[in-house]
């Protein structure tokens, strides 16, 4: 991460500088706070660490300055003084500092504040990219917002029911559910490469045309893999990476697109390549009427420990029943949505 660092004592700001670069961060140093706006302006800094009591402009009036910006980016800002009141910490908060510390500083101390910050930026990072990325693989198909809500539940549900089993508490855990939650709507991004003539064919497709198709999880993985290796602090991407390759592979190693089985599959693969069907089988498609939940209890089944993994399966019917509560909402709210565009379709006829 890019840390720009203002002190106009020139030793306390050397002292900064080796500490943060010991710890493998890129530091940008000013001795002034009107100069640490240009460098703003000129890289993509991510947070700043000022100190408190400077000539010109003081960090509170650097802070003040940094938030009146209009930033393309959220900048994290840490204020450092020797000015310890309770007092002087809320008038630093006030004026739109994330973080307030003390000096003298501890290294440990002020490295371990520059992790917190991180993960509120990185939460900043996943919350912008999931909904940018998820709205344009919705802007390909009207059908998708629903379905990227149904599945996203269904997956956090069978999560949740996993977490509790005892050989799986350390991996699939309370920030594993949350993330799977947060990071499934983005399992068909790479859908966006693929031809309009048969992402949204309403009719069966040719054996051509569905290998084509099928390019849509290697192609999502990799664009996904390209970012994290742009913002690899963005660790939720590795998440969404595993999940749009591997959804579509298969228990028993028949899937595609590498083939992989059983336990070479991340659990969040197999997770969504289960809630993935479900809702394909019981959602309402231009080439297809909705099939009833019952039918794709019966198909689920049947591919235990064939197309899915027979813990997965066993989750999803241990919670059935809320599984069923999300598929009656989402159904009505569809039913509701579609409604609304019949009568304003009525509307512009008339």
């Amino acid at each position: 991460m890019k840390i720009l660092a203002i002190d106009d004592d020139p030793i306390a700001l050397e002292m900064i500088r080796v500490a943060l670069e010991n710890f493998g961060h890129d530091v940008i140093t000013t001795t002034s706070g009107a100069t640490a706006l240009t460098r703003l302006a000129q890289f993509p800094i991510r947070m700043v660490i000022t100190d408190w009591m400077m000539d010109a402009m003081d960090g509170i009036e650097l802070c003040r300055a940094i938030r009146k910006r209009k930033l393309s980016r959220y900048v994290y800002v840490i204020i450092l003084s020797s000015r310890d009141d309770p007092v002087d910490a809320a008038e630093g908060i006030a004026a739109g500092a994330d973080d307030f510390m003390s000096k003298p500083f501890d290294t440990g101390e002020l490295v371990a504040r520059i992790k917190a910050g991180e993960r509120a930026l990185s939460l900043e990072t996943r919350d912008v990219t999931i909904f940018a990325l998820a709205r344009l693989a919705e802007s390909r198909d009207q059908e998708t917002g629903l379905h990227l809500e149904r599945t996203r539940n269904y997956v956090k549900i069978i999560a949740e029911q996993l977490s509790q089993r005892s050989e799986l508490a350390q991996t699939i855990h309370a920030d594993f559910v949350q993330m799977l939650y947060d990071t499934s709507p983005l399992h068909d991004i790479g859908k966006v490469a693929i031809p309009d003539a048969i992402l949204l064919k309403p009719g069966k497709l040719t054996l051509d045309e569905y290998e084509i198709m099928k390019r849509h999880s290697a192609i999502g993985a990799s664009t996904l893999d390209e970012v994290l290796q742009s913002y690899p602090e963005a660790e939720f991407l590795e998440m969404a990476r595993d999940i749009a390759a591997t959804h579509h592979e298969r228990h028993d190693g028949r899937g595609y697109p590498k083939g992989l089985a059983g336990e070479q599959i991340p659990w969040a693969g197999r997770i969504m390549a289960l809630a993935d069907l479900y809702d394909a089988i019981t959602s309402r498609r231009v080439y297809k009427a909705a099939q009833s939940h019952e039918h794709a209890c019966g198909v689920i089944r049947s591919e235990s420990g064939r197309q899915f993994s027979p813990r997965v399966v066993e989750a999803f019917f241990d919670r059935e029943s809320e599984i069923l509560e999300v598929q009656k909402h989402f159904r009505e709210a569809e039913d509701a949505r579609r409604q609304i565009l019949n009568a304003r379709q009525d509307t512009w006829n008339w």
